[in-house]
């Protein structure tokens, strides 16, 4: 790390998401155990994310998304003219939990949630279809009779893996409530447990060597701790700044560290 004479590796992009939904007494997330083989954070806690593909903003998936424009998706990342255009990165999200958690954020023509792939049969079958590459993300919505809400998507956060690091993202952060209930599945090839928990909970678990999470979960839970409901979550970080956050690697006489920018 100290003597590397090879360039940076260009961080990858990403998307993450936050799944809220209302609990007693207050909000809870639903966070997600990587497989200890995983060859990025293994055994660690994470919300549902991955990738950002080509195919995440193609005119079949665009046509299924109200309220959210790829110019206001521009406009709201900072993204103008990106590559890829911001407007994937929502959809990024979006596909991701459904892979990895069979819970669609999205309405059929009466307003209602789906059910998910732990509830519904049919709804596993389409999932693994869509992790297997059989069909796409614009597919499993037209399947499921779905359409999203774009607008009750909310930008949460933005963190760029530090240089040094081998596998470096670029990822965004997403906000999304789903129906009280909401039963998640994992695919034991990524995942190995999926938990709905409130903030606190997970951060104290965390600070005991419970629930082992990378820096940037345990500071988004530290971020949403305080909210009592997700509707209260969800207006208090609309249209809220969002900077980019490059932690620095720092040695130190017990071990390493990150430092970030407190401004």
């Amino acid at each position: 790390m100290t003597h590397s004479e090879n360039p940076p590796v260009e961080p990858r992009p990403a998307a993450t998401i936050v799944l809220l939904r209302d609990g007693d007494p207050v909000v809870e997330v639903l966070l997600l155990r990587r497989n200890r083989s995983a060859g990025f954070a293994p055994g660690a806690y994470v919300f549902p994310g991955g990738r950002v593909d080509a195919s995440d903003a193609t005119e079949d998936a665009l046509a299924f998304v109200d309220g959210l424009t790829p110019e206001q998706a521009a406009h709201r990342l900072e993204l103008a003219d990106g590559d890829p255009p911001a407007i994937a990165y929502y959809l990024a999200a979006l596909r991701e939990a459904f892979e990895e958690t069979g819970i669609l954020v999205g309405r059929d023509s009466r307003g209602r949630a789906p059910a998910t792939a732990a509830e519904d049969e049919q709804v596993d079958a389409i999932r693994d279809d869509l992790m297997e590459d059989r069909i796409s993300f614009a597919q499993v919505l037209e399947r499921l009779g779905c359409r999203i809400d774009g607008a009750s998507i909310e930008y949460l956060a933005h963190w760029i893996t530090p240089v040094p690091r081998p596998r470096r993202f670029d990822t965004r952060f997403f906000a999304a409530k789903v129906r009280e209930g909401a039963t998640p599945i994992v695919d034991p090839r990524e995942m190995t447990d999926a938990v709905w928990i409130t903030p606190d909970a997970a951060l104290v678990s965390s600070d005991e060597g419970k629930m082992p999470m990378m820096f940037p979960t345990t500071q988004t839970l530290e971020q949403l701790r305080d909210y009592q409901t997700t509707d209260d979550a969800l207006a208090s970080l609309a249209g809220r700044s969002v900077r980019a956050v490059l932690p620095t690697i720092v040695i130190t006489e017990t071990g390493i560290t990150l430092e970030i920018d407190e401004d």
